[in-house]
This record gives structure tokens, C-alpha cells and sequence, in this order.
């Protein structure tokens, strides 16, 4: 039984869901929206908004906690410096005033080869 576990398995080790995670995030932030399977999407959500509320609450933050929230997120994506300024530039500041919910998921159906669910997963 699988009471009280967080989080898709997503059919791989440990290091590959982080590192899968860890791409799809970056992808999101560089591209501002990724196609992939339902169950993916699901997956980096919870990822994806927390960065963003880091980024959204070191908006008002003093220049050491801005660092530090830049450092932060700089350990948990891939893209390297030109992804976090556009997470803390870009992305960030048109959530100031949204409470949470900063992504958004569109079904569309199934893939042709496999059958599998596909989704759009997007900044709202």
C-alpha cells in the first residue's frame, strides 16, 4: 500500500526522476511551455510553482535573501544563470499579486504511437 507517498515514480530510479524533473523544469522556464505526457506534467508542477514562489518572495526580499533565493534555484534547475534571471525577471514578477496556481495543464489526448496521454503544460 501506498498511503502518505508523495510523487510519480514515473517508471525510473531515483537520479533519473530527479534529473528528468530537473530538465523538464528548466525546459518549462526557457520555453514557457513543454508537451509531454499527462503523468510528466502532473509530476513537475509542484516543482515548477515552488521555484516561482521562491523567486515571487525574494522579489521584496532584501539583497541578501535575493541572493540566496537565486542560489537556491540555481541548485534545483539545469539551465544555469540565463534561466534563473528569467525566472526572477521574467516569470516572477508577473506573479506578485497571484496567490499560487502559476501553471497550467491541457489534455490532448493521446499520442499516436503508444496510446500514452499527452498534456501542454504552460504558465498561465
Amino acid at each position: 500500500m501506498r498511503h502518505k507517498v508523495a510523487g510519480y515514480k514515473l517508471g525510473r530510479s531515483t537520479a533519473q526522476r530527479t534529473a528528468l524533473r530537473r530538465s523538464m523544469v528548466t525546459q518549462l522556464i526557457d520555453h514557457g511551455r513543454i508537451q509531454t505526457t499527462e503523468t510528466k506534467c502532473k509530476a513537475i508542477r509542484d516543482q515548477a510553482e515552488k521555484l516561482v514562489t521562491i523567486a515571487k518572495i525574494s522579489l521584496d526580499a532584501d539583497k541578501a535573501e535575493q541572493v540566496s533565493a537565486r542560489r537556491l534555484v540555481a541548485g534545483r534547475v539545469n539551465g544555469g544563470v540565463v534561466t534563473v534571471r528569467k525566472l526572477f525577471n521574467d516569470i516572477a514578477p508577473r506573479y506578485r499579486e497571484r496567490k499560487g496556481g502559476y501553471t497550467r495543464i491541457n489534455r490532448l489526448g493521446p499520442r499516436k504511437g503508444d496510446n500514452a496521454p499527452m498534456a501542454l503544460i504552460e504558465w498561465v
